[in-house]
């Protein structure tokens, strides 16, 4: 399994403790030392059946700074991906990701799943 979080976010912090519980491997990827390409987020995209927004981190100073709430839905979807390729503070985060399931986010019950 692959781990992209920021260390010092704390909800990224909470799932890297809940996969050490669980006694979960995994490889770490920092998001910020080494953004997600655009081929890797399309591919995500593409396997999570979720919708792009949800890979937006719609909380963070950057999405506000950039007004992307007015933003993105004028956008086409290759448009967004490559925005989220620039920058991996843009990136919702922790992800969580093998071989067929991508999470993004943390949410305990889902992660259990």
């Amino acid at each position: 399994m692959l781990f992209i979080w920021y260390p010092k976010c704390s909800t990224c912090q909470k799932a890297k403790k809940w996969l050490d519980s669980h006694e979960i491997e995994y490889t770490e990827r920092h998001i910020v030392e080494e953004n997600p390409t655009y081929e890797e987020l399309k591919e995500w995209h593409q396997k999570s059946g979720l919708s792009l927004k949800k890979f937006f981190n719609t909380s963070g100073m950057l999405y506000k700074e950039m007004k992307l709430k007015d933003k993105l839905p004028e956008m086409s979807e290759d448009e967004q991906l490559k925005l989220l390729a620039t920058n991996g503070m843009l990136v919702k985060r922790p992800l969580l990701l093998d071989e067929d399931k991508v999470l993004v986010g943390f949410k305990e019950k889902e992660w259990e799943n």
